[in-house]
């Protein structure tokens, strides 16, 4: 563990931080994104999942080395926190000029990534990045009230207040200035569960500082799950509403439409929200909700076990399919009709959602004591709560496009599997990892005006789309996801052996 981490902070990090992947002799290196040399990614697992993983070894060791790595990835994270308190998915330290560059050139150019196509020059919600940063600080503060941090702390726990409308909800991004025709960034945001994680970081400052004013805006927050969702004969939830509560569309795939996926997300917030309150206002629709999730799940599923299509239409219950036509952001564009074939190969058409599992947890919700049900809430039994002693990949997906980690706290692997993964580590001090994800470097050329081929359902276009895509000739590399994947599996296996 400690070898692995010293290659990492002293040969890979960028003035403490890190993007999700490199190649051997760093000529390259990977976000979302190919990444310029001075930039390191916020979006998890970039900096902010290094620096939870940093903090969870020095919890498991003890070794002050580890809480060091952590304050530099924080330190990272702090200079480039937004005016506003929040963060944007990546950070340059190459400054605003060669940010602004970045995204017109590498983003700009990347077909399928819209939003990084416009530099917006605000802070993001979305896919956890400014939350995960805003739970470091916390974490970091906490662990030894260091005064240093609590400026900062402060500034992204305004931004999360400030930002919230009054209804409840939060925009995709803040502060909200549109950037072009079709904005969809101040719209109420329920996708990558941008609500959900602003609550769990008000709950957590509210368990760990005694932040009483955070409760107002928790409650609002829970609130508008209860709002929001569709009266019959759609009881489901879009991935986005505008500010007078009608369902909004968001990037041009993500169409005017209820989404399966994010109805059963709240759903299972929903729930969520009665242990941490008792209150049985949030089971209340909870069985309608989940009577038109099987009402709309396909008549078969699909080979891969999904059950459901992503999109179902207002107003006629019809699936939606998302296809796309061209080659690159000058000639390509997207569109949507009711036909299943040929949908996109990098946003999925059909999701797998368990109803019946969320039945059984809604049945046995419901014959629960509400009283007893949220006795442990740090809502209810603050000072009984502390914060846990773990964080990085708990109950959180992440991806650096070349691996996929989902842990359960508290689940060690086996001695042999331990002892593999010790001998795996190389000289150097990585994992060697296949990079399955590349891109097509940039090269100044300009998009072709008409296409030069098919890319219906490819993940990248013609060889001006930047955008990433898999390859089937990987070349080994070094993995921030590898790395925290391996590092969370020895940590959980020292604290069982404790």
């Amino acid at each position: 563990m400690k070898r692995a981490t010293e290659f990492m902070v002293e040969t890979v990090a960028y003035k403490g931080g890190y993007v999700w992947s490199y190649l051997p002799d760093f000529s390259r290196r990977w976000g979302e994104l190919e990444a310029k040399p001075t930039m390191i990614w916020v979006q998890p697992p970039g900096t902010a999942t290094m620096g939870h993983t940093f903090l969870d070894a020095y919890h498991a060791t003890g070794d002050e080395y580890y809480y060091r790595a952590a304050e530099q990835a924080a330190d990272a994270l702090i200079w480039g926190q937004d005016p506003s308190g929040g963060w944007n998915y990546l950070i340059d330290f190459g400054g605003e000029a060669s940010l602004k560059d970045w995204y017109a050139t590498y983003g700009h150019n990347a077909w399928r990534m819209e939003e990084f196509q416009h530099y917006w020059g605000n802070a993001t919600f979305d896919d956890a990045g400014t939350s995960e940063a805003m739970q470091l600080l916390l974490r970091l503060y906490v662990e030894k009230r260091d005064p240093k941090y609590r400026p900062a702390l402060e500034k992204a726990l305004n931004f999360v207040l400030e930002s919230q409308y009054p209804i409840g909800g939060w925009p995709q991004r803040y502060p909200v200035k549109p950037a072009f025709t079709g904005d969809y960034t101040g719209h109420i945001t329920f996708n990558d569960d941008v609500a959900g994680e602003n609550i769990k970081f008000l709950i957590m400052a509210y368990q760990a500082l005694g932040e009483t004013r955070v409760l107002d805006a928790i409650n609002r927050a829970m609130t508008s799950f209860i709002v929001t969702q569709q009266g019959q004969p759609q009881p489901g939830w879009a991935l986005q509403y505008t500010t007078d509560l009608k369902p909004a569309a968001a990037r041009t795939y993500e169409p005017w439409a209820l989404a399966t996926h994010t109805t059963a997300g709240n759903i299972a917030q929903l729930m969520s929200f009665y242990e941490l309150t008792g209150d049985t206002k949030f089971l209340a629709r909870v069985p309608e909700a989940l009577d038109w999730l099987e009402k709309v799940r396909l008549a078969k599923p699909t080979a891969d076990g999904r059950t459901h299509p992503t999109f179902i239409e207002i107003g006629t219950d019809r699936p939606l399919y998302v296809h796309r036509r061209g080659s690159n952001v000058e000639n390509g564009a997207y569109y949507v009709d009711y036909n299943p074939e040929k949908t996109l190969g990098h946003y999925g058409a059909f999701r797998k959602i368990d109803v019946a599992g969320m039945r059984r947890r809604y049945e046995r919700l419901k014959a629960s004591d509400p009283a007893k049900v949220a006795a442990d809430s740090p809502l209810i039994a603050r000072n009984a709560v502390p914060l846990p002693r773990f964080f990085a990949t708990r109950d959180l997906e992440t991806s650096d496009l070349n691996v996929h980690a989902q842990k359960d706290a508290g689940n060690a692997p086996p001695a042999d599997k331990v002892a593999a993964m010790v001998q795996s580590l190389n000289a150097q001090g990585y994992w060697p990892t296949p990079l399955v994800s590349t891109s097509n470097p940039y090269t100044g050329a300009k998009p072709l005006a008409k296409p030069d081929g098919d890319y219906a359902t490819a993940h990248v276009g013609d060889r001006t789309d930047t955008s990433p895509y898999p390859t089937k000739t990987p070349v080994i590399g070094i993995s921030t996801g590898t790395y925290i994947q391996n590092m969370t599996s020895l940590i959980d296996y020292l604290d069982q052996g404790r």
